[in-house]
């Protein structure tokens, strides 16, 4: 009798992106209002618009002098503070870290904790941006995350104690509010309108010297830079960014806010000409509604996400590696009443074309609840289109998009050992307890399909689109490939995803 544990295959490939660093400002906290005091309160913010279209004439300007008397009053420093905490056991101060001391120097955070005294207070530098006349604040989250008190210094010397109106970890984005009026401020422009190429102005406190302006241009928008935020859409630039920067203003050639400097890849912790700043578009969003909501309402489609591979590419009939393809369906979500299925690469959204996953994840998330929305999807080689009426973005909902290094593929079914789901098995590993298919019991390193992300653990449920029941099944299946090239549909870490496993480079 065949024994139903079978040999698929796989091996890995390890990607690592190191050095990118989200910086400056203190790891401090707030308590956020209850909604219902937020709801009764209501207010609403309304910041100056200048979209005009900027020169782009190639002509280089002899001084930007004028644009910084202009910008400077409404650029502010944030001092952040954590109050003293007891300790009943030995423990290192973590601002004693190498990380923390490339930041703020080796006299930064003071003397270590003994066992039984007190960790003293923490303190934290950054910066923030006026916006309006009555003083809301744009700055970073990270800044002002965790903070016990918040503070601003404005240019003309005066000091204000800041409240946290709101924050956002899923952009890194924080809103303040002080006490004041008839306050400098800045106009915002249309992000969107950004070009590469464009001339901007980076206004910050780094190192807590002073303010001070670095010029460059914009080098990449759009972009995602893999710093652990939900929702990543930088412009990126070369104008000098360091600790201390964050929360700061990105300034286009006329003074008005195109973004808020927020991170800087480096592997020294300091500038390598490589910043990133959130569109003031994003940002601007997010304030309006934690000041209106208490809270960022975001749209929810409902569908687990993955970029379009070349792999995958070729195993759906596309013509090239664009879109975002649908890994999972949620049950009674917007996706499923409006009928996507899983396979679907979905190639317009409102309109606009779908780059990829990242791509389309901000888009949904920037359409309001209950909008009815037009989508196009590439479906059995076919495009149709579909109409979605989105709901809210669940508080508790995690990032949708599948992990890089989970879909990218190129290699097969060979060192792979499954089995059935039994109850244990279905205990151990918080298995849906209608979920079937073969569970992964083992894969090879050097196997093709570890390269293409199996891991122990995993449950096949499709390979090459048809459903799999069982171990046998599976092994059933796989005697039948006569292809180099495997599609596997499984089950891990909370979702589906697909796995193209491409046996042809296999030793």
């Amino acid at each position: 009798m065949k024994d139903k544990f079978k040999q698929l295959c796989s091996r890995t490939r390890a990607a690592f992106l190191g050095g990118i660093l989200i910086i400056a400002g203190s790891t401090l906290a707030f308590t956020q209002l209850d909604e219902a005091q937020e709801a009764a309160k209501a207010p609403s913010v309304r910041l100056i618009s200048n979209d005009a279209p900027i020169k782009r004439d190639g002509r280089f300007a002899t001084s930007f002098a004028p644009v910084v008397k202009k910008v400077a009053p409404s650029v502010v420093k944030v001092f952040t503070t954590t109050k003293a905490k007891q300790t009943g056991f030995s423990q290192v101060n973590p601002f004693d870290d190498p990380f923390f001391r490339r930041f703020f120097g080796d006299d930064f955070g003071g003397e270590r904790s003994q066992r039984g005294l007190r960790i003293p207070k923490q303190h934290g530098l950054g910066s923030g941006v006026i916006v309006t006349q009555d003083g809301y604040i744009l700055t970073n989250n990270h800044v002002v995350e965790n903070a016990d008190e918040v503070k601003v210094a404005a240019t003309d010397g005066r000091e204000f104690t800041a409240k946290v109106v709101g924050k956002d970890p899923k952009t890194d984005i924080a809103v303040l509010k002080i006490d004041a009026k008839d306050l400098p401020y800045l106009q915002v422009t249309d992000s969107d309108k950004i070009e590469v190429g464009d001339l901007v102005l980076a206004v910050g406190n780094p190192f807590g010297i002073g303010q001070t302006v670095t010029m460059g241009m914009v080098s990449a928008t759009s972009r995602g830079a893999n710093v652990g935020l939900d929702y990543e859409d930088f412009i990126q630039t070369d104008a000098a960014i360091n600790p201390g920067n964050s929360g700061g203003a990105l300034v286009d050639t006329e003074g008005r806010l195109v973004g808020i400097n927020t991170a800087i890849l480096s592997r020294t912790g300091g500038n390598q000409g490589i910043g990133f700043a959130v569109p003031i578009n994003l940002a601007k969003s997010v304030m309006e509604s934690l000041v209106e909501h208490g809270r960022v309402i975001r749209g929810f489609l409902g569908v687990r996400l993955q970029d379009v591979s070349p792999g995958l590419a070729k195993e759906f009939n596309l013509d090239e590696s664009t879109g975002a393809l649908i890994a999972d369906v949620t049950e009674k979500s917007p996706a499923e009443k409006a009928g996507l299925q899983t396979g679907d690469v979905i190639t317009e959204f409102k309109g606009k074309p779908v780059r990829d996953s990242r791509h389309l994840k901000l888009q949904v998330g920037q359409t309001a609840p209950g909008e009815k929305v037009p989508l196009k999807v590439l479906r059995d080689g076919k495009t149709k289109s579909f109409e979605v009426t989105l709901k809210e973005l669940p508080q508790t909902e995690l990032a949708s998009k599948t992990d890089e290094n989970e879909a990218r593929t190129d290699e097969s079914l060979r060192g792979v050992t499954v089995g059935d789901i039994d109850d244990a098995a279905r205990r151990q590993l918080s298995l849906p307890r209608d979920l079937k298919g073969a569970l992964v019991m083992k894969v090879d390193e050097d196997s093709a399909a570890y390269e293409a992300g199996l891991r122990q653990g995993d449950v096949i449920i499709e390979i090459n689109r048809k459903r799999v029941q069982n171990a046998e099944q599976a092994v059933e299946l796989s005697d039948k490939i006569k292809d180099k090239t495997i599609l596997l549909r499984v089950w891990g870490r909370g979702g589906t995803r697909f796995l193209v496993v491409d046996e042809s480079q296999s030793g």
